[in-house]
């Protein structure tokens, strides 16, 4: 995951185009352009925490607040040595020269955003896998092992690209407090809208979030229920999340004649909140739907079990049963270390629970789809016990 945190910020947007790298600037910048210039000093110094920090402050925030715990729990997992360190990250390196912009041609897509334009320069990037902190066990068990034929090279002519594509490459800015951040998730959104042919919307669907962690996710269930994009939109982070804010009216224009509700209902919801690195989660303790035919289900965790109850009648669903169904689903039979692994994830993943990641901001609740997304890997890393994934590996050759 953190490799791939990286490689997310390194790898094509569009166009044949790379992403390239975020500087380290624990400030912003005084314009679009120095912010997006700015991206050229940091990844050579392999600091992820530094790289992701450079983002606008609330996606910073976004990426970095699981960093940490993700290492923690792959270092309990025997994946990485104890030396891995996601502020010095090994095997990777990233330099740029001569990158040229076209100031001219940035384009202001609100009061706010700014689409700046990579014209020119070039983006080397060297790989060595066998420079990751990976532990020994993990390697060994490796079928084939890593690649140990030493380091691979590849320079990008920025110049080069932007002549085969007939366009360079958008990089957005965000303007917070006064000062200018390069964004990710508005390059990507930015992308997404050129390649369906739309412009960003003039107008933007407001924050309307709920008045408790409790009823964040059960309105946000219940606008899923009932297809309501616009809704689902407002019920995001107005800050973290502001580029679906921003291109909200594109996306109910593309998605809102297509969606038909449920027709269900959430009758109750309840969650227990604790607090996690940047909100709260919101662990599902209990769940009645009412459906479009009037018949109720319910769901209820007790303890590491979940049970339903359909049509009257009422089954559970424990930590065996699904570890049972998951090696049924394998099909032919597994070894002993391989459904010793299966007990594990599904004892650790329902104790747990489903859990979702409220934030708060203003006094109103949101909930976060992406902390939600890293929080579900981060419960299936919780479940697992040192020397699982070495034994699934194993399995495997």
């Amino acid at each position: 995951m953190i490799i791939g945190l990286v490689a997310a910020l390194v790898v094509a947007v569009g166009g044949g185009a790379t992403w390239i790298a975020l500087s380290q600037s624990s400030g912003g910048s005084d314009t679009p352009t120095e912010a997006a210039l700015t991206l050229a000093s940091s990844l050579g110094n392999a600091d992820v925490v530094g790289v992701l920090g450079s983002l606008a402050p609330a996606e910073a925030s976004m990426f970095t607040d699981p960093v940490q715990a993700v290492t923690d729990e792959l270092k309990r997992l025997q994946v990485l040595d104890a030396s891995a360190d996601p502020n010095k990250l090994s095997g990777l390196k990233i330099s740029t020269a001569n990158l040229t912009f076209d100031e001219a041609g940035a384009e202001q897509v609100n009061d706010h955003v700014t689409i700046t334009k990579l014209t020119g320069g070039t983006i080397t990037v060297t790989g060595d896998p066998t420079q990751l902190p990976l532990a020994k066990g993990f390697l060994d068990a490796v079928p084939g092992g890593l690649d140990s034929s030493g380091p691979e090279t590849e320079t990008i002519d920025i110049g080069q690209e932007v002549r085969q594509s007939g366009e360079p490459i958008r990089i957005a800015t965000v303007q917070v407090d006064g000062e200018w951040y390069p964004s990710l998730l508005y390059t990507i959104a930015d992308y997404a809208l050129q390649e369906s042919g739309q412009k960003w919307p003039s107008t933007s669907i407001p924050a309307n979030g709920a008045g408790s962690v409790n009823d964040a996710v059960k309105e946000t269930v219940q606008a899923v229920l009932d297809a309501d994009v616009r809704r689902v939109i407002e019920l995001l982070p107005p800050d973290e999340m502001a580029v679906l804010h921003d291109a909200g009216p594109a996306i109910v224009d593309a998605l809102g004649s297509d969606a038909e509700p449920s027709g269900a209902k959430v009758v109750d919801l309840q969650t227990e909140s604790s607090t996690v690195d940047g909100g709260t989660r919101a662990t599902l303790t209990s769940l009645v739907v009412q459906g479009p035919d009037g018949e109720t289900y319910s769901f209820k965790k007790n303890g590491s079990c979940y049970e339903a109850t359909v049509e009257g009648e009422s089954r559970s669903l424990c930590a065996q049963d699904l570890a049972e169904q998951l090696a049924d689903e394998a099909g032919s039979s597994l070894p002993g270390s391989v459904e010793q692994v299966l007990e594990h994830l599904s004892a650790g993943v329902l104790a747990q629970g489903v859990g979702v990641i409220v934030t708060e901001s203003g006094g109103k609740y949101y909930v976060s789809p992406l902390r939600t997304l890293v929080e579900q890997g981060v419960t299936v890393l919780r479940a697992l016990q040192p020397g699982d994934i070495t034994a699934l590996l194993r399995a495997a050759r």
